[in-house]
């Protein structure tokens, strides 16, 4: 499928499967030969690399090299929570404080190294947008604001390492890790597409760094632990409609989000949060969630995180921010990761509308600690562990077919068929992978069954490696310990655990799986490519990454603005991007058109 068929599909609002949609992927970084490298500044060096060379060809008013663009924090509220309210910033863990790139957080989850309360930063003052002046007649008045031009004192002061890139993503150093935001984009398979863009810029950083003149080689990991105790994120970010109430939103999210493992799930080579036990397990995050609810993300981890920073109309939107979810590195986990919780939310709003509450869903509630019964599954590859619900015991993979046969059923309703013709591309071919890749562990839990033929359980791993990336990673793992005659303890087997998610062009062993067909594709290599450098048609992305690329005076930006430098101009300014997130070609290039006229308006003017 390519990115142009897709993005000129059928409207995505008509499409089940299609929302609003960001994927942020912290990434583990080392040195080789080097065990006292410092992550952080190694983090730093990597992201200022790449942004040096994060605007090719483009050049400024003095004939150098355009500057990368930085982050735009004064429109962050990180302390928003679904439940209602506002966390105070004093008793907020600094964590939290991401609007604050000089609040730095502690690297472990000990409160006991939050010394004191944070300071409240300056930043996030209400800006006033000023009418336009004669000078700029073809400035858009409803969109343009302003900002003070910062001070020689405050231009000198240290800064958060980051650039926005030109295909509308983020890279930028969070805690000790690099990290990649991918862009907004409209379908599952364009989230797959850009994401897996963020392994072209990962290798582009590496590249960059080593080859400075004082430069060291690094190795970036697409993975979400060190096997140590440390664990980063991959969180996925989706718009959901204001008006469905946040329980109900949460009651059909936790038997959703603890499940989903079984699918999706990358992999891990060790149990528990230090690899205590020697064994493999399903999920890479399962065993660092600690509770039902919360705001935090570095602690404590919550199944369903509660912050509200949907980035858009908030009178609209909310933001589900999930956040215990595995980096894919393959493309039908990292596909069905997506298209299978829109297809949740689409269902959920769906209900609420016609006053049916959860309906079939309402019996999946989990009963007694969901926590521990989450850890359980993810330590279970025979896949026969079942949650205590309201129904009865049920395995994951019964509940995710619940889960799929009631929206299936929602979706024939609605649409009068499941063919890409009545329910759209993307929601056809979710719902076709998902249900395959549910027979397929049927079957594998059908080997490990008593009775079972012994070469059944062989045959099931071949049929659901292609599709299932915990699977295809156990299958080479358990390869490995039966011609070395060893056990889960040995080295050579977490090492390569680790070797899977490296983003070496040609070392990771994920990506030579997809490189030689041995797994399920669903994009072609010139697709990520491109991605790396264009935004997703369809989203205001592309507004920010053709500005990126083609105006040295954008300085900065945030999801939901642009700030250019005018010299002749005493204050900066700031353009809000559309609220609605989606927006036409039409849209974009009339908005493009704007700040061409600006700019040219802008730099004529006498201070």
């Amino acid at each position: 499928m390519s990115q142009q068929r897709t993005a000129k599909s059928t409207s995505w609002a008509h499409d089940p499967a299609c929302r609003p949609v960001g994927l942020e992927t912290e990434l583990g970084v080392l040195e080789p030969g080097n065990l006292y490298a410092n992550p952080v500044a190694l983090a730093s060096r990597l992201v200022d690399a790449y942004a040096a060379t994060s605007r090719p060809g483009l050049q400024g008013a003095d004939g150098a090299s355009a500057p990368a663009v930085r982050w735009d924090y004064e429109t962050e509220d990180p302390l928003a929570d679904q439940r209602g309210g506002h966390l105070d910033r004093a008793a907020a863990h600094p964590s939290l404080l991401t609007d604050d790139p000089t609040a730095l957080a502690p690297s472990g989850d000990d409160p006991a190294l939050i010394t004191a309360p944070p300071t409240i930063s300056s930043q996030g003052s209400h800006l006033e947008t000023p009418s336009p002046t004669p000078d700029l007649a073809d400035m858009p008045p409803d969109p343009w604001g302003s900002r003070p031009r910062p001070s020689a004192a405050e231009a000198a002061l240290a800064r958060a390492t980051t650039a926005v890139l030109s295909n509308g993503a983020r890279l930028y150093v969070d805690h000790a890790h690099p990290e990649y935001s991918s862009p907004e984009v409209l379908t599952p398979l364009n989230a797959l597409i850009w994401d897996r863009a963020g392994e072209v810029v990962s290798r582009r950083a590496m590249a960059a760094l080593s080859q400075q003149q004082d430069g060291v080689e690094t190795v970036l990991y697409k993975n979400n632990v060190d096997g140590k105790g440390a664990a980063y994120g991959c969180h996925e970010n989706y718009l959901v409609r204001r008006e469905l109430p946040f329980a109900a939103l949460a009651a059909a999210l936790i038997p959703f989000l603890t499940t989903r493992p079984v699918i999706v799930g990358a992999g891990r080579v060790g149990l528990g949060q230090r690899s205590e036990q020697p064994g493999f397990q399903i999920s890479q995050r399962a065993d660092y969630v600690g509770c039902e609810l919360g705001l935090q993300t570095t602690f404590n981890r919550p199944i369903v995180n509660t912050r509200d920073e949907p980035h858009a109309d908030s009178t609209r939107w909310r933001r589900l921010h999930v956040i215990n979810g595995d980096a894919n590195m393959l493309e039908v986990p990292g596909y069905l990761k997506v298209a299978t919780t829109n297809l949740l939310l689409w269902y959920l709003e769906r209900a609420h509308q016609r006053g049916l509450g959860l309906g079939v869903l309402e019996g999946l509630h989990v009963q007694g600690d969901v926590v521990e019964q989450h850890w359980a599954m993810s330590h279970d590859t025979a896949l026969v562990f079942t949650y205590n619900t309201e129904r009865g015991p049920l395995t994951a993979l019964q509940i995710q077919r619940l889960y799929l046969e009631t929206i299936s059923s929602a979706v024939q309703e609605d649409h009068g068929g499941l063919d890409a013709g009545h329910a759209g591309e993307q929601t056809s071919c979710a719902l076709s992978l998902w249900a395959e890749v549910l027979d397929v562990l049927d079957q594998l839990a059908a080997a490990h069954q008593p009775g079972a033929d012994p070469t059944a359980r062989t045959s099931a791993l071949a049929q659901a490696a292609p599709l299932v990336e915990w699977v295809a990673k156990l299958q080479l793992c358990e390869g490995l310990i039966a011609r070395a005659g060893t056990g889960w303890d040995d080295p050579r087997v977490a090492a390569l655990d680790l070797q899977w998610a490296d983003l070496r062009l040609g070392r990771g062993v994920a990506e030579r799986l997809n490189a030689a067909g041995y797994v399920r594709r669903l994009t072609t290599n010139a697709e990520i490519e491109q991605a790396a450098d264009q935004p997703p048609h369809g989203t205001r992305a592309a507004i920010r990454g053709a500005a990126v690329a083609q105006f040295p005076q954008v300085v900065a930006a945030s999801w939901a603005s642009l700030v250019l430098d005018l010299p002749a101009r005493a204050d900066l300014l700031r353009l809000k991007l559309p609220q609605d997130v989606a927006c036409t070609q039409a849209e974009a290039d009339a908005l493009l058109t704007a700040i061409s006229r600006t700019v040219a308006a802008g730099e004529t003017l006498t201070p």
